[in-house]
């Protein structure tokens, strides 16, 4: 279906994986391109409840295509180009179901950013992730200045940023960039675990979570407090709302149907 990413879906778990794997999953612009077009179509249906995030091979993604860079482009495609990680990167953080970003092998510079604008990155053990872009004389993008001070805190994150330090699976959980580090061995269970667990969660429900934490740092304690109680309220008009109180009196796990 797509030329450069590859997509499964199974047991309400659509799989987008970066299909680069000569290139460790270098982006170019069809990358680019056909990620939006996945997730796209991971939002449309209504049998995906998560999405994974992962790359082909040996990498997740190793940033920048350099290769391809230095062949000649016009300002504009430059800018065209930069642009598309912008709206990769805003569309992981904004499209309404959880996605995971399974990191295996590098996640380097554009790599990096976009395991970084899923809701969870989960890592191998011997992955390593990192910015490397202000030593190859460019810049970040995606929101990275935003979102990692608030993951790490301003002093890690300037010395992740300004040294490009490189980071294993381990020291990406301590920091409080990764949310989990899986052994090499069982690293696709063990994402395929999780992914079946947040499969399991109302979806309304978790799409109005996703919303509010993300959008909760523009506003004030009382704004959230109202977003929240709209939240209660909502959900409390769902038939999944209904089977989660019928659940819970019949000491039973909830079946969940978005509706």
């Amino acid at each position: 279906m797509f030329e450069t990413v590859a997509y499964e879906l199974q047991d309400g778990i659509a799989e987008i994986r970066l299909n680069r794997p000569h290139r460790l999953n270098a982006v170019v612009q069809k990358l680019y391109d056909d990620i939006l077009a996945a997730l796209d179509q991971a939002e449309r249906d209504k049998n995906v409840r998560v999405i994974v995030l992962t790359g082909e091979g040996r990498a997740f993604c190793v940033g920048a295509d350099l290769k391809e860079h230095k062949t000649g482009r016009t300002a504009f495609d430059r800018r065209q180009y930069l642009m598309s990680e912008q709206r990769v990167c805003r569309r992981l953080v904004s499209l309404p179901k959880p996605i995971i970003a399974a990191v295996k092998g590098y996640a380097l510079g554009a790599g990096a950013e976009m395991a970084l604008a899923c809701d969870f990155i989960v890592m191998a053990a011997s992955a390593r992730i990192a910015f490397p872009e202000i030593g190859l004389g460019t810049f970040l993008g995606g929101g990275v200045t935003y979102v990692l001070p608030r993951l790490v805190g301003l002093a890690k994150a300037r010395g992740l940023i300004f040294l490009g330090q490189q980071i294993d699976g381990a020291e990406a959980v301590r920091i409080g960039l990764a949310s989990y580090c899986i052994p090499d061995e069982t690293f696709r269970e063990g994402v395929r675990t999780l992914a079946s667990e947040l499969s399991k969660k109302a979806p309304f429900s978790m799409q109005l979570a996703k919303e509010q934490l993300a959008s909760a740092a523009y506003g004030t304690f009382d704004s959230a407090l109202t977003a929240e109680l709209e939240g209660m309220m909502f959900c409390s008009t769902t038939r999944d709302w209904q089977e989660g109180v019928d659940a819970f009196a019949e000491k039973r796990q909830p079946t969940f149907r978005g509706g």
